[in-house]
């Protein structure tokens, strides 16, 4: 493909994307395929010769196109929202056209500043403290900093090895000899509650210290009080608490922690901070959120996905340390082969020490987009609006009669179940047979094919989570959630289901 031929076919696949984007609304959300569906329509080997790019695009629609799920749709309601946008895309598609692997600032500069840029500028909209900051009000070079990494998941492990770091340099600092030190690592314990992401289970196997895990409260979060307990229980065991996650906005209720709490009980216990807000961080865009999010600005580390309700295409995942020391010394392996640039280092900082991956794509530029083109007016907008309607469907659940709404509605998540008053007699009282009726309903509306959501289950009950977040999405696919909900839990409470 020559340059003439990829202008035709850009074109072509721009106004595909477009044509795509327009007709969201006529394909049902989810993919109904079965599991090997892909590989009987496909060669055994790859091609020997060249094929058409009229081949391909024609496999896209009749291959491709039945084995998705459709995450943009307005109808998808379930997990939480992986947005997209126009202005994402662009700046992605200029990602593309340079292609650079910037694992530091020499493989190309703009690439390095402008994260350093953007990644202060989204801190200062959700109203992080500055010393998350890369570069302070005076101008001068602050101790923290952010860095874009792929996932939520990422940011969880390299907050772990960055606070790993600093407890190890403290036992240093006290006169530790390395075979102590060695011997300390196996004994680390990371917190998390009942209602963390799996992140946090999986950052404690790659790192190889030991997790615990606390019974998160009545409103799902984890307290002051019991994460003291478990530390104090540990400490007497002989083992060595070191980090703490805290969340905003839980996966399976968006809760919010004790973080205010929490941080006084990580600064008393000398442990780092970690605040998970993959989710939920999005809405600190809009300053009337904040007040919930007490306590972050004593953190060690916070992370949110943009991926998921900030208009920006995956992967873009922004994490913030408040001293990026530790996060540098344990990550940094110096080579002949990667240069670092002398002299002031403000804007010259080598990302490869700030993730997993020594290779990194030029992220910044999508959200550099999103940022300039939406404005902060627009993505504030954008969330509060998918915040009226999760509001609006919370209203309309409780006027019907027939549902429970099982944790407030704060963000865009609104869980609930049917009431098991209202079940058939040989249900109610069963909690066994209530959540077979919650799964079943979970079943038959995204058998329906309108719209699609996920279940969940609160501490053994089961419940539906319809997520609002979709940047496609409008009050009249939050309606046809509630319609669609209707009418399936009439069959379900009748018994004919």
């Amino acid at each position: 493909m020559d340059v003439s031929e990829f202008r035709k076919r850009g074109k072509e696949m721009i106004d595909f994307i477009a044509d795509y984007y327009e007709s969201l609304d006529n394909v049902s959300p989810v993919s109904q395929v079965q599991p090997g569906y892909l590989y009987k329509l496909m060669p055994r080997e790859a091609p020997e010769t060249p094929e058409s790019f009229e081949d391909i695009r024609k496999d896209i629609e009749t291959k491709i196109m039945p084995g998705m799920t459709h995450w943009q749709s307005g109808r998808f309601f379930g997990w939480y929202p992986s947005n997209s946008s126009f202005p994402a895309m662009l700046g992605d598609m200029v990602s593309s056209m340079f292609n650079i692997v910037g694992f530091n600032w020499i493989c190309s500069p703009a690439a390095t500043e402008l994260e350093t840029v953007v990644m202060d500028w989204l801190g200062k909209l959700i109203g992080l403290d500055e010393r998350f900051m890369a570069i302070k009000d005076d101008g001068t070079e602050g101790k923290g900093g952010g860095v874009i990494q792929g996932s939520a998941s990422e940011a969880h492990i390299v907050a772990m090895i960055a606070a790993r770091e600093r407890v190890l340099e403290r036992l240093q600092a006290l006169g530790k000899s390395d075979e102590d030190i060695d011997a300390i690592r196996s004994k680390l314990v990371a917190y998390f509650s009942d209602q963390t992401h799996s992140a946090g289970q999986k950052a404690t196997n790659i790192i190889g210290c030991k997790a615990r895990t606390i019974q998160s409260d009545k409103q799902f979060r984890l307290t002051k009080g019991a994460l003291m307990t478990a530390v104090e229980e540990d400490r007497r065991s002989g083992l060595v608490p070191f980090f703490v996650c805290a969340t905003f906005g839980t996966t399976n209720t968006a809760a919010i922690d004790d973080i205010l709490g929490i941080a006084g009980a990580t600064e008393s216990e000398d442990l780092w901070l970690h605040i998970d807000a993959a989710y939920a961080g999005a809405a600190l865009v809009c300053p009337e959120f904040r007040p919930l999010a007490r306590g972050i600005e004593r953190a060690d580390s916070f992370n949110f996905n943009p991926h998921k309700w900030m208009l920006t295409n995956f992967d873009c995942s922004a994490l913030w340390v408040a001293d990026s020391s530790h996060l540098v010394k344990a990550l940094s392996i110096e080579r002949e082969y990667l240069p670092r640039v002398k002299g002031s280092t403000s804007f010259a900082k080598d990302y490869r020490n700030w993730q997993l991956p020594l290779g990194r794509r030029f992220r910044a530029l999508k959200l550099w987009f999103v940022m300039r083109m939406y404005g902060a007016s627009g993505i504030r907008a954008h969330i509060r609006g998918h915040v009226e309607q999760a509001k609006w469907l919370e209203e309309q659940l409780v006027a019907d009669g027939r549902f429970e709404i099982m944790t407030p509605v704060v963000f865009g998540l609104v869980v609930f179940r049917i009431k098991p008053s209202l079940l058939p007699a040989h249900v109610n009282g069963c909690q066994d047979a209530a959540n077979n009726a919650n799964a079943k309903l979970v079943e038959l509306i995204n058998g329906d094919g309108r719209v699609f959501l996920v279940g969940t289950k609160l501490k053994g009950v089961d419940a539906l989570r319809p997520a609002i977040g979709s940047s496609h999405g409008s009050s009249a696919h939050t309606a046809l959630l509630f319609k669609v909900v209707g009418e399936y839990t009439a069959a379900v409470i009748s018994g004919h289901s």
